[in-house]
């Protein structure tokens, strides 16, 4: 990280920032050009690891890539807020942004796919708890990022 002043290693505040911030961006490698979806999401943390979730259609380019090409870039960012000045190049901004890479899976199994849409509804809805129809879940890919790297940045 160039700006090591802004680096955040508070593990606690870290945690905080993931835990209200409800979007994600996914950034896969396509045959030389970068895709990039935003998603809602989820996540777990053990041992200090993190995981996240998130879902989708069974189908489609970011389906295809988590087959094939599982190693992802993320991205979560947030309390944004913009500095005014008198100039143009005087602006400057506050935020807190999460980045970091990790390996992508598609869930298979039905009980892990309901664990992980309930990490997914928590950090979405403050809700658990709710009924997972086998049917809407064969037709639903739940995603799982287990993170390898990540860093956190704030001005």
């Amino acid at each position: 990280m160039r700006r090591a002043d802004r680096e955040i290693t508070d593990k606690k505040a870290i945690e905080k920032f993931i835990a209200k911030e409800k979007l994600i961006r996914i950034g896969f490698c396509d045959n030389g050009e970068v895709y990039i979806v935003p998603v809602n999401y989820g996540y777990s943390v053990e041992n200090g690891e993190y995981t996240f979730y998130f879902h989708g259609a069974v189908a489609g380019r970011k389906y295809e890539l988590a087959k094939s090409e599982p190693s992802v870039g993320f991205e979560i960012d947030g309390n944004y807020e913009l500095l005014g000045a008198d100039t143009a190049c005087g602006h400057s901004a506050k935020y807190m942004s999460v980045v970091g890479n990790g390996i992508l899976s598609v869930i298979e199994y039905n009980d892990e796919k309901k664990a992980a849409l309930e990490y997914i509804m928590y950090q979405a809805a403050g809700r658990t708890g709710l009924e997972y129809d086998n049917d809407v879940l064969g037709r639903t890919a739940v995603f799982k990022l287990k993170v390898k790297t990540m860093s956190c940045k704030a001005k």
